[in-house]
């Protein structure tokens, strides 16, 4: 059995408390990700989202006699692109198989997938988990074709098929039984998402169907035998991922603790019940009657080859949030969340350049992060541009403007647009500096607050109520650096 590695301190308590003790989970995880392409992996028909249904069906898809399939060299290419983003052996040669099965939705009667021999071997994922990283290991990739879809609500008396998703091309993403909570299998998921979208081989759109998880769930008493597992097919929501395995590692310890035993099954999640149940026996390899698909050739790859897609592979996750801490000083948790999208960390590095790299993350994650998460938009419709950011950090920088007219600049260029340095020129936000102008707004607070003067010599923790006397008399413009200093001199603090 594959054990989790962990790294950064004591290993928190995964196990989950019973009637006879406590008990622990073990979940192993089927990622099935649709492979960004244009064409399926074995035709040239159309792989877009939404078409009418049976508008994007080739011959070939539709399994009719004497139609061969030829592979698709770029649906290979991002299989490889992952498999390197995954740190996992790539292998120069695989064989595509026929899994055998009958279902409407499958017109062939058998899928082509790859079995003994897959495109990619081991390899592995980091997660960061409550403060502790620890390693998930990857068992393969393999790529295959996915199956067409019925629909059940078109009619009362009939089901109907549509075959726009027949043929497209998934790879399968199998995990080693290394996670023992939902937090972790939830943070596989998310990073495994994040690595897909970093390379450009999966759009990782849970909605659509192009990203979804089978979960494989047991339970056992700590450090004992693995239990019996069930599968939990095509969960396509990280919160549900999440509850699915709470809810089915509960049901299993109920009906072991009750003396019953634990069918290996496969079974759906009801989110709108909050409970899973039984969709069928749980198949093994045989059931499905594998073997090499006689029209398909092994496929063998270069080293040249492989080597060429590797060095052209982008800054994966881990390694440009290591960089940003290093280059711009950030915590962990600030890089982690810059760089938790590609277009995210862009737009943060596109900000930083030449500038203070915590205020730039601070005004990326808090000021625009907040307000994109706020109003339901992503980081390409956000209204203010890296470079109006980038602008207004510089006026903060040389005390052109205090933080918080910068908030004000940041709301105007939100909702109108324009230029920061001349929105602050124009309507006469720059802050004031003149030492001469605040020291005058100072002796006027102070003349007209004598009982505050006495409480404040007092208790200097009322220089505050003076600060913000001052900066209520001067529109908030003066610069609150210089306001301390003269409040303390005046004030004798």
């Amino acid at each position: 059995m594959s054990t989790a590695k962990a790294k950064g301190g004591a290993k928190a308590s995964n196990t989950i408390r019973g009637a006879t003790g406590d008990w622990e989970v073990v979940i192993g995880m089927e990622v099935h990700a649709q492979v960004a392409s244009n064409a399926k992996l074995f035709s040239g028909s159309s792989t877009g989202f939404g078409a009418e249904p049976n508008s994007h069906v080739s011959l070939i898809d539709a399994a009719m006699p004497g139609m061969l399939p030829v592979i698709n060299r770029e649906c290979v290419a991002q299989a490889v692109r992952t498999g390197l983003g995954l740190k996992a052996a790539i292998n120069l040669k695989s064989v595509f198989d026929r899994k055998n099965y009958f279902y409407p939705d499958l017109p062939q009667g058998y899928q082509i997938s790859q079995y003994k021999q897959p495109v990619v071997g081991e390899g592995e994922v980091e997660i960061d988990v409550d403060g502790e990283t620890m390693t998930v290991g990857i068992e393969r990739l393999h790529l295959e074709q996915d199956a067409g879809k019925l629909l059940h609500d078109q009619h009362p008396d009939y089901s109907y098929v549509d075959l726009n998703r027949s043929g497209v091309a998934l790879m399968e993403i199998v995990s080693k039984p290394d996670m023992r909570s939902s937090k972790q299998a939830q943070a596989y998921v998310t990073k495994m998402r994040t690595i897909l979208r970093y390379l450009g081989t999966c759009d990782g759109d849970m909605e659509k169907g192009n990203l979804r998880a089978d979960v494989n769930v047991s339970v056992r008493k700590p450090g004992g035998p693995l239990g019996t597992r069930c599968e939990i097919k095509n969960v396509n929501s990280i919160r549900f991922i999440g509850q699915a395995i709470e809810t089915e590692a509960r049901r299993q310890i109920d009906i072991i603790e009750d003396g019953g035993k634990i069918d290996q099954e496969t079974r759906l999640f009801d989110p709108a019940k909050g409970e899973t149940r039984s969709m069928r026996s749980k198949e093994e390899a045989h059931d499905y009657r594998y073997f090499p698909d006689p029209d398909l050739l092994p496929l063998e790859l270069t080293q040249e080859w492989v080597e060429n897609l590797k060095q052209h592979l982008c800054e994966l996750p881990d390694e440009k949030r290591a960089r940003f801490i290093k280059d711009y000083g950030l915590s962990a948790y600030d890089a982690a969340v810059l760089v938790a999208e590609r277009d995210s960390a862009d737009y943060f590095e596109a900000v930083a350049k030449g500038r203070d790299g915590k205020l730039a993350a601070n005004w990326v994650i808090n000021e625009l992060f907040g307000r994109l998460n706020k109003e339901g938009h992503d980081i390409e419709a956000s209204p203010v541009s890296s470079d109006q950011l980038g602008g207004i950090i510089d006026l903060i920088a040389s005390n052109a403007i205090s933080g918080k007219i910068a908030k004000d600049v940041f709301e105007i260029v939100w909702t109108e647009g324009g230029d920061p340095a001349e929105i602050v020129e124009t309507r006469g936000l720059k802050q004031v500096t003149d030492t001469g102008a605040i020291e005058k707004a100072v002796d006027e607070i102070i003349a007209a607050n004598p009982d505050k003067v006495e409480q404040a010599k007092a208790k200097p923790s009322m220089l505050g109520w003076f600060v913000g006397q001052v900066m209520k008399a001067t529109g908030g413009k003066a610069n609150p650096a210089a306001v301390n200093e003269i409040l303390k001199s005046k004030l004798g603090i």
